[in-house]
């Protein structure tokens, strides 16, 4: 009987001990403050912005909207892979923990501040983030309003909430307008990151202009006119012309668009071009006739205008 209960008792002892042990290990690893921050690295590596805003301390926020519509799975770049560097416990309780992390192929260094929260069944710790660990992307853009963060679209720059670390890729394409992207790297929480783009004119809106302007001037030279109506072009001469004169085009334009004041607004500003005259005239003075047969140089001034998808062109 003895032997039976030392045996019961042994048995006991070592499911105690392995179950005390598996806590420890727990309570070192998955339950622990650096297994707390692992939790919220994994939900931004698989791009999972619902799992990372669940983490406690992370974001009391809705994703979505306004300052917070880069919290979402569309705006996350995914990071790399993530090694912890330290779990330094701080007075208080509280812990810092720092992991490598690799972000566009590049390894940053992320510090997190966490705090305990509770305890879970009696045995193992709950965490939170004492600090939240997201930033701020301060996007601005220049000459446009729409704009992309990776694939979230946006239709006004700003300050925007973001997960750190991260990747972030601010970028702008569109019919008529494109940008040199830029790439952002968010490798600390709690701070702010500025990117700035700037849109400038693709060949596509260039050769959209110029094909107007020259269709225009083609227009302008079919008037039989000294000073033809609402054309960049003209001449004045002291005698009388004899028949029709004739207007063609030796040198169109060679289209330049510049950013104006507002957004959407383009000039055309001073771009020189050659029109040609030719008309039969008699001198008041003798009444001898002679051919008038002459370049005009003139120069061509627009304002363009994008607007709902298309363009409009006027002149200035």
């Amino acid at each position: 009987m003895r032997r039976s209960t030392i045996s019961w008792l042994a048995v006991f002892v070592l499911i105690f001990g392995g179950f005390a042990a598996t806590v420890a290990a727990l309570n070192s690893s998955l339950y622990s403050a650096q297994g707390f921050v692992r939790t919220y690295l994994d939900a931004l590596a698989q791009k999972d912005s619902t799992a990372a805003l669940a983490i406690p301390g992370v974001s009391e926020t809705t994703a979505g909207e306004g300052v917070d519509a880069l919290l979402s799975d569309s705006a996350m770049a995914g990071i790399g892979d993530y090694t912890l560097v330290r779990d330094t416990e701080e007075a208080g309780g509280s812990h810092t923990v720092v992991f490598d992390v690799v972000l566009d192929g590049e390894t940053a260094r992320t510090e997190f501040h966490v705090e305990r929260s509770g305890t879970r069944f009696g045995l193992y710790p709950s965490w939170e983030f004492a600090a939240t660990p997201l930033s701020t992307l301060s996007v601005t853009v220049r000459h446009t309003d729409g704009f992309t963060v990776n694939d979230a679209p946006l239709t006004e720059d700003g300050a925007y909430l973001v997960f750190a670390p991260g990747i972030y890729v601010v970028d702008h394409a569109s019919v008529y307008l494109e940008a040199d992207a830029e790439t952002a790297v968010v490798a600390e929480t709690g701070t702010i990151v500025d990117a700035t783009i700037t849109a400038t004119p693709t060949d596509q809106f260039v050769d959209a202009v110029q094909q107007e302007v020259d269709g225009f001037l083609d227009e302008c030279v079919t008037q039989t006119v000294l000073q033809p109506t609402g054309c960049p072009f003209g001449r004045n001469i002291n005698n009388r012309v004899d028949g029709a004169p004739r207007w063609s085009i030796v040198a169109y334009p060679e289209i330049a668009l510049t950013a104006g004041d507002t957004t959407g607004a383009w000039l055309v500003t001073g771009i020189p071009a050659t029109a040609h005259l030719v008309a039969t005239v008699q001198s008041l003075f003798d009444g001898t006739i002679s051919t008038l047969d002459e370049d005009v140089p003139f120069t061509v001034d627009y304002a363009v205008t994008i607007e709902g998808g298309g363009l409009t062109i006027t002149a200035n």
